[in-house]
């Protein structure tokens, strides 16, 4: 548990750095666009102000996760950094769809770009995002992914300015801008996608990803012959991190106090092993199971 509580600390810290490189490379950004009388620049801080904001919604909400349960909220706030992974994913929609309608009508209508200055920024864009990329795909949390895909974006759009800009320094082919912010969006949206669907998928407390109930049956089985069969196992995970499992078991013989402490410490061992940190289970004799469907020990095979 104190190696969740270091990651959630870790990724404060990275989200923190990720919003304080966007909010000051916004600043440059508009400064650099006033510079080189570029619109895309220009719209591209707009853009990344919209970011920043996100991106300090998130970080709120990942230092609001980390206090611990009460009488209202039993499990803590955990989910709240989930909460601003959907927010983040939302936002991230709204503006891949607003950049898409942008760039439809220039592919149709090409407009001039400004190359002048654009390539020195475009640099400077990739650095300092780069950055905030790298540190947030070190964290493991959703809320981490999901920044560090509006972080990812704008490091893939300003590789699109470098190479248009370039290229415009030598030829005159516009089209080239918005064919590549297109391919971009489209990168984005496919990412969004996936993290949605896994944010919906906690939400509706799913058994989490790479997890097998039937397998986790099997192996407490297999592990503890004093356990005859299990029923009514449900899993799920509070934030993609922290997971959570109860179910009823069945054993052979009545076990005095001591003898149930020391079966259900040994489970909850074994499942921490497998990544399941909050553990309840309810001990039942086994003719207490008889009209219940039962995940039997006999039924257990080593695979």
């Amino acid at each position: 548990m104190h190696d969740h509580h270091d990651h959630s600390h870790e990724s404060h810290k990275n989200i923190g750095v990720a919003f304080i490189l966007n909010a000051v490379f916004v600043v440059v950004e508009l400064i650099g666009g006033i510079l080189t009388n570029s619109v895309a620049i220009l719209s591209d801080a707009i853009h990344d102000l919209g970011d920043s904001f996100t991106l300090g919604l998130s970080w709120f909400l990942e230092k609001r996760s980390l206090r611990t349960g009460n009488s209202t909220y039993t499990y803590g706030y955990k989910r709240l950094s989930l909460m601003g992974a959907l927010m983040n994913s939302i936002v991230l929609t709204i503006g891949s769809v607003l950049i898409i309608l942008r760039a439809v009508p220039r592919i149709i209508n090409p407009e001039p770009v400004e190359a002048g200055g654009m390539v020195l920024l475009a640099i400077l864009g990739i650095l300092i995002n780069g950055a905030a990329v790298i540190r947030l795909r070190k964290g493991s949390k959703i809320a981490e992914r999901v920044v560090s895909l509006h972080l990812l974006e704008d490091v893939l759009g300003w590789v699109a300015v470098l190479i248009v800009s370039i290229v415009l320094l030598f030829a005159d082919v516009p089209v080239l801008d918005p064919i590549l912010s297109l391919l971009i969006t489209v990168f984005v949206l496919r990412n969004i996608f996936r993290n949605f669907k896994q944010i919906i998928k906690i939400f509706l407390q799913a058994v989490p990803e790479g997890y097998d109930i039937d397998s986790i049956e099997k192996t407490i089985l297999e592990k503890h012959p004093e356990v005859m069969g299990l029923h009514g196992t449900k899993l799920w995970t509070l934030d993609g991190e922290n997971n959570i499992m109860t179910f009823h078991m069945c054993t052979k013989t009545n076990f005095d106090l001591e003898g149930t402490v020391r079966l259900k410490r040994a489970i909850k061992e074994t499942l921490a092993g497998l990544g399941i940190q909050d553990v309840t289970m309810e001990l039942e004799n086994l003719d207490n199971c008889s009209n219940t469907p039962v995940h039997h020990h006999s039924e257990s095979n080593h695979h």
